[in-house]
């Protein structure tokens, strides 16, 4: 899955006086899309639309909404650009501060999806994975070495270190059986591996 790479990210433009502020948004459900659509109405209470764009759900969920724009002319652009970046978990607001002059059908849907665009740029993405996690034991003589090559495998995140009576490593992995012949192999057979679940991950 690809998201954005920050939590959230403004961009601003104007297009024939009307001034297009675009902020976009990692979210993970409909409460989140709901509180910060809410949000962005109180902060920018001035602006004459507030239209909206999300995915969620690896693209099972793709809504939009044009705000009093004329149909198709906001909400529907502005989530053709979501998809055409391949984004998930994202939320784009659009709030156009009309500057007087009409911009028609087509001049619309390319400052809303324009807006859209730039501030996707300026978040950059980022891709998500969910890797397992497991919690690996090990005395306290072979942890110090083990500590270093878990931080130069690429395909390991190593999430947190715990020092009790062994060293407990909390480690995601992209592939348990890779992981686990890899650390046998490393550490002698020495260490103990426990499931803990799964993690996100950003590649």
């Amino acid at each position: 899955m690809r998201t954005l790479a920050v939590p959230e990210f403004t961009a601003e433009s104007v297009v024939m006086r009307s001034r297009f502020v675009c902020t976009v948004y990692r979210v993970a459900d409909e409460a989140a899309v709901r509180e910060r659509i809410a949000e962005r109405r109180r902060a920018m209470w001035g602006a004459s639309h507030h239209c909206t764009a999300y995915i969620l759900g690896g693209g099972a969920v793709e809504r939009s909404g044009d705000d009093g724009e004329p149909g198709g002319t906001a909400g529907a652009p502005m989530l053709e650009v979501l998809r055409g970046r391949g984004l998930s978990e994202v939320l784009a607001v659009v709030s156009r501060y009309f500057g007087g002059v009409k911009l028609g059908a087509g001049g619309l849907v390319r400052a809303y999806g324009g807006a859209v665009s730039r501030a996707v740029e300026g978040a950059g993405t980022v891709v998500v994975a969910v890797w397992s996690r497991l919690r690996v034991r090990l005395d306290y003589g072979r942890a110090g070495s083990l500590e270093g090559l878990l931080r130069l495998r690429e395909d390991v995140r190593l999430c947190g270190v715990d020092f009790a009576s062994v060293v407990v490593f909390d480690v995601a992995c992209a592939d348990v059986e890779v992981f686990v012949a890899w650390l046998a192999s490393q550490t002698a057979g020495a260490a103990e591996v426990e499931p803990a679940g799964s993690v996100r991950v950003e590649l």
